[in-house]
């Protein structure tokens, strides 16, 4: 959980400076991501999948509750 200091920081950002950010990010972690066997990372990625595809469906559903509310 982020502090609401940061969480203050963000909301204070512009879009490109949080798109920056972003991009940071994913450039620091890409060594880490493709680090170890191909099998390995292929888990890796497998799981990233996974988590992406539940959080998608967790916010399809939440869309839908709130639709249905309406």
């Amino acid at each position: 959980m982020l502090s609401e200091e940061t969480l203050n920081e963000y909301r204070r950002m512009t879009p490109g400076q949080r798109f920056n950010l972003t991009l940071r990010a994913i450039r620091e972690s890409i060594p880490y991501l493709d680090s170890g066997t191909p099998d390995q990372v292929e888990r890796r990625f497998q799981l990233i999948r996974r988590e992406n595809d539940l959080r998608n469906e967790n916010m399809l559903k939440a869309m839908a509750r709130l639709q249905d509310a309406e």
